[in-house]
């Protein structure tokens, strides 16, 4: 069952999806539309999940779940990855391969970069050391704030 982001708990799942470009503002409506039908009907073990969504600095997606009640299960979140597959044909952006890593520079502009050939980027000076880079290993809500960035 869809809830707002605001209202999950901050120990819920999170699972963090990073695309190389900002989205459209047609392309956050068309996104915002599937993610809530999803989360809406989102389930595991035949129960719904309170779950929940959010676009973070126009490229990132978060999806999150509940699991104080139930778990999600490996059906249950491959569902969720073949809902993101989908959304990537549609936007053509790549979003579940997690070979990427994001960073942010001191205006606050996100880059997600892949993460094979980040030793010749350093080298080549394309990855300085004022760039931050951004904690990949976020799994609850709180984490966005600890570990990530600031959700806005």
């Amino acid at each position: 069952m869809y809830q707002p982001f605001d209202l999950l708990p901050d120990s819920s799942r999170i699972w963090l999806y990073a695309s190389s470009r900002k989205f459209s503002a047609a392309e956050q409506l068309l996104i915002r539309e599937a993610l809530q039908d999803f989360c809406g009907g989102w389930a595991t073990h035949g129960k719904e999940m309170p779950s929940s969504f959010e676009i973070l600095h126009e490229q990132l997606l978060v999806l999150a779940v509940d699991e104080s009640q139930l778990g999600a299960s490996g059906c249950s979140i491959d569902s969720s990855v073949r809902t993101l597959r989908n959304l990537e044909q549609h936007l053509g952006v790549n979003l579940v391969d997690q070979g990427k890593l994001t960073l942010r520079n001191q205006s606050g502009q996100l880059q997600v970069l892949p993460a094979l050939g980040i030793k010749s980027r350093i080298s080549n000076g394309e990855i300085t050391p004022d760039l931050e880079v951004i904690h990949p290993q976020v799994q609850t809500k709180a984490d966005l704030a600890d570990l990530w960035l600031p959700l806005s």
